[in-house]
């Protein structure tokens, strides 16, 4: 173990092995961006809950279920993969490899894009 190794807490050894300290700017760029994924993933969740809390006249009760139990899932999954990306950036930094690709991005566009799409056939139907 390297004398760096040893200056950092065992939870960062453990998380992110070996490898080469980066730039501290780039670290906490990698942090800032976790952070807005996060923030995304509350937006959801929010989402999810107000719609089961307060939609309750715009929508019939088992579709509105369902789309609150899906912007939740969604906002879970953004959450994790928030958290996922985070760790393989750091550690891509860390071993000098490319970064990854965010595979969160399509679950976003993907989730947001069917959930507005069932919102929109639900209120014009309405």
């Amino acid at each position: 173990m390297t004398e760096l190794d040893q200056r950092r807490g065992w939870l960062a050894r453990r998380v992110l092995p070996g490898g080469e300290e980066p730039d501290p700017r780039f670290t906490l760029a990698n942090e800032r961006t976790f952070l807005a994924w996060v923030r995304t993933s509350l937006a959801f969740l929010a989402g999810g809950l107000a719609l089961e809390a307060f939609a309750i006249a715009a929508f019939p009760e088992p579709l509105r279920k369902v789309l609150a139990v899906l912007l939740v899932a969604i906002g879970m999954l953004i959450s994790a993969g928030a958290a996922v990306r985070w760790v393989s950036i750091e550690s891509s930094m860390r071993h000098g490899k490319p970064l990854p690709l965010p595979v969160i991005v399509p679950l976003l566009g993907l989730g947001g894009a069917a959930t507005a799409a069932v919102v929109i056939v639900l209120i014009t139907v309405n």
